[in-house]
């Protein structure tokens, strides 16, 4: 049977998480990148073995997980490594978010993708929501949150898709920019939106 998913994006500090964990108090079935990009690479997941032929044994801590730090270092040294570990990984995290959909048993299922429309993933899903913020209050947001100076958040603003294009791309956008009521509402408001549009496509 053919889910309804809702791709769910926004810039770094726009509040996806907020937003994902009000539609799963629904009961909607979130499946999260992030979350999928660490379960692909655990340890004796195929994932990881064919990093660590790759790069060698040094590549795993001494318990057997992923040292990320050396990979880090590794990939943003060598853009060839980062292709690689692209290459290798992208099937993989898409290929589970696929599994993890189809095995989601609420009405419709929200996929969070930090990198939704970079990645080429808003072909998989049927509705793109988009959680907006003025970039000011992402950069004071990521960096009290994540304890890292303003340019390092400013980067990593500069590396995704810029607002404009982002708005650009949605199919709906919440507005983060007031409180945690102003928020509910909106989330409720796509709820029985999406609800709706599920129906139709059973």
């Amino acid at each position: 049977m053919a889910k309804f998913i809702v791709g769910l994006t926004g810039g770094i500090g726009s509040g996806k998480t907020t937003v994902a964990n009000l539609f799963a108090d629904k009961g909607i079935t979130l499946v999260d990148a992030d979350i999928v990009a660490r379960q692909v690479v655990e340890p004796q997941s195929p994932g990881l073995q064919q990093i660590k032929q790759h790069f060698g044994e040094h590549i795993c801590n001494t318990d057997g997980s992923l040292n990320r730090a050396v990979l880090r270092n590794i990939i943003f040294a060598d853009d060839k490594e980062l292709q690689w570990l692209n290459n290798l990984l992208h099937p993989l995290i898409r290929q589970t978010m696929l599994q993890q959909v189809a095995q989601a048993t609420s009405a419709y299922v929200i996929m969070v993708v930090p990198l939704l429309f970079e990645n080429g993933l808003d072909r998989l899903v049927n509705k793109t929501l988009v959680v907006d913020v003025a970039p000011e209050i992402q950069i004071s947001r990521t960096s009290q949150r994540d304890n890292v100076p303003d340019s390092q958040v400013e980067q990593i603003i500069t590396s995704q898709i810029s607002r404009k294009d982002r708005l650009a791309k949605a199919d709906d956008v919440i507005d983060n920019q007031g409180d945690l009521a102003d928020l509910t509402v909106s989330v409720d408001a796509l709820h029985n939106q999406y609800l709706k549009l599920a129906q139709q496509t059973l």
